[in-house]
């Protein structure tokens, strides 16, 4: 089975929280599994602009990327970021290989917005790299950072970067990992299980906003791009990954309608 796992960058902030996770995903290889990770990094980008004094500004949501923002996102995202989780991964005996959506054209990329300034929307995603890292039992690292034929380089959202390489690999889970248990009815109860239709009806009565809304964007997107099932799921629980691949209903899963059971 092929999983891609997405970490948010919260849960990357701490030695002892990054520990944990890269344990989990170091299990991935000796369960079996094809295992691909993308991750975050927006808290850390921001303390790092903000140390330089840098302000941090965002529209709809994404960070606007100067081109001295652009320069603090290698130096973050695939820098610091990127090597520390995989020096976790290494310490936790995986074979882990940090890389990004330049390397090898993994994720092709073009201008979201002229406004957003270096932001990009991914247009293509090419599996060769994910596939011979992967069939070596390697476990490739992936930070949100793509580019395009003409050498550009583009900020691209993490939720998104991991739809694209999840579908572009043929993963039959994307699990994504963050510091939410769910995503919580307009109770505030956890949900344990969404239909596409169901997200619909989420957004559409405003209860999904802000950074869940863009969750169950990408998690809808994934499914029409043929993953079988998602998984929005808290990364802080103990073996949350390998709970979630053993088919306990924790966090919510968004799954097609060939796997919605009566």
């Amino acid at each position: 089975m092929r999983v891609l796992v997405k970490v948010g960058g919260s849960l990357l902030d701490s030695a002892e929280s990054r520990g944990a996770i890269a344990a989990q995903l170091a299990g991935l290889a000796a369960g079996g599994y094809e295992g691909v990770v993308v991750h975050g990094g927006g808290k850390q980008m921001t303390r790092f602009l903000a140390e330089r004094g840098i302000e941090s500004r965002f529209v709809k949501g994404l960070r606007v990327t100067t081109p001295e923002t652009l320069d603090a996102v290698l130096k973050v995202f695939t820098g610091s970021v990127n090597r520390e989780l995989v020096a976790a991964l290494t310490a936790a005996g995986a074979m882990a290989v940090g890389i990004s959506g330049i390397d090898a054209c993994l994720t092709e990329a073009e201008p979201m917005d002229p406004e957003l300034g270096a932001v990009g929307r991914v247009v293509r995603s090419n599996p060769g790299l994910l596939e011979v890292l992967t069939g070596s039992r390697y476990l490739p690292v992936v930070a949100c950072v793509a580019g395009d034929r003409a050498g550009n380089i583009y900020n691209v959202n993490a939720d998104q970067m991991a739809v694209a390489c999840a579908a572009a690999f043929r993963a039959d889970r994307l699990i994504f990992l963050t510091d939410v248990e769910g995503v919580l009815d307009a109770g505030k109860r956890r949900i344990p299980r969404l239909t596409l239709e169901q997200i619909e009806d989420l957004i559409a009565s405003g209860v999904a906003a802000g950074g869940m809304l863009a969750k169950l964007n990408a998690a809808a997107e994934a499914i029409r791009q043929g993953v079988t099932q998602v998984a929005i799921a808290p990364g802080a629980a103990a073996g949350i990954i390998g709970r979630l691949l053993a088919g306990e209903e924790a966090g919510t899963r968004i799954v097609g309608a060939s796997e919605v059971t009566a």
